[in-house]
């Protein structure tokens, strides 16, 4: 009886070790993968994929990379967009500053030359000119801004890198930002946005779900220099009414009562919370109105700008706000405090920029 059963416990496991083996053989010669796989068919895209797919081959073409080159032969790169059929683009202010050459590569992977048309720098906005165009140009279509909300989908196209034709996507997280310019101003009204914007975006466009033009890229926060989840564009309600006076002045009105201020540091080195009048131009609306600035031998401390009407200005930006506010050819009315002592003094907005 047991040598029957033992017997009947070895022929299991044989035959258990059989299928085993088998099973591994069965497996390597029949199922291993050193020959390229059967592709499986797929249906078609979803419709979200293919709105996005459509819209960047749609306005690709109209997206720019730019190179520029300074006269001590550093280099940077930006993005841009075809503005117009005549070969107009579109990018950031700082994105050509100091170049003393610019060079533009089109969709088609021509590189061409361009020339300055005009710059904003109060805006970060710069408008320069394909010195030829051997192909017919896609200008970007238009948008608005005065209408965006804050959630809806938005698609960024540049060259973060020096990578060409790079898509984000993302949503508008915020509006009515406030972002500093290097001039001490500030443009009003910005859009804050997840898309992924990186070193080499800048000037490149912010798209609506249309496609249509909603903002120019143009900075982040990140405390490395790359994406760190807040991305910032120049709403384009700006970009279309600044653009067109660039290309047609080559500037922009600059609105302003002919001074320059010290440093906030000053201020608040002194004490004081306002505006430290540095220097008065002369023939200015600021010296017809009797405005004093630092004494150019004692830097004896002269007039600050407390106000301009009812409102504080504490600040450089503050202050243009509110007289770009007035407009040029408008009245305001500073709060200066001189010596200790408040007054106040009407002063005619004027364009400083020429």
């Amino acid at each position: 009886m047991n040598n029957r059963f033992t017997r009947y416990v070895l022929v299991w496991v044989l035959l258990l070790l059989s299928l085993f083996v088998a099973d591994s053989l069965v497996r390597s010669l029949l199922l291993t993968g050193d020959r390229p796989r059967t592709v499986e068919p797929r249906a078609d895209l979803a419709p979200g994929e293919r709105h996005t797919v459509d819209l960047f081959q749609n306005s690709a073409p109209s997206v720019v990379s730019i190179l520029s080159q300074s006269a001590n032969s550093e280099g940077g790169t930006g993005s841009g967009f075809i503005w117009d059929a005549v070969g107009h683009v579109v990018t950031n202010y700082h994105v050509i500053e100091g170049a003393s050459q610019i060079r533009v590569r089109l969709d088609g992977g021509d590189t061409v030359s361009a020339r300055l048309t005009g710059v904003a720098p109060d805006h970060d906005l710069a408008v320069v000119k394909l010195a030829t165009t051997r192909s017919a140009l896609s200008p970007i279509p238009v948008g608005s801004s005065a209408d965006l909300k804050v959630g809806q989908a938005v698609y960024a196209i540049g060259n973060p890198f020096g990578l060409n034709r790079s898509l984000t996507t993302g949503i508008i997280s915020a509006l009515d930002r406030r972002l500093p310019v290097a001039s001490g101003r500030e443009i009003a009204g910005v859009i804050q946005t997840d898309a992924a914007i990186n070193p080499g975006n800048s000037g490149g466009p912010l798209l609506d779900s249309a496609g249509r033009l909603i903002g120019v890229n143009t900075a982040i926060i990140s405390e490395t220099g790359s994406f760190a989840g807040i991305g910032f564009a120049v709403p384009v309600d700006i970009v279309n009414r600044i653009v067109p006076a660039l290309i047609r002045d080559g500037r922009v009105p600059r609105p302003g009562i002919g001074i320059t201020v010290a440093p906030d540091e000053l201020a608040a080195r002194l004490g004081v919370n306002g505006l430290v009048v540095a220097q008065v131009v002369p023939n200015s609306p600021a010296a017809r109105a009797g405005l004093h600035g630092l004494s150019p031998t004692t830097r004896h401390l002269a007039d600050i700008i407390t106000h301009v009407g009812d409102v504080a200005t504490p600040t450089l930006s503050a202050f243009a706000r509110e007289i770009e506010r007035t407009g040029i050819g408008g009245k305001a009315t500073l709060g200066v405090l001189r010596d200790g002592r408040t007054r106040t003094v009407q002063v005619e907005i004027a364009d400083v920029g020429r």
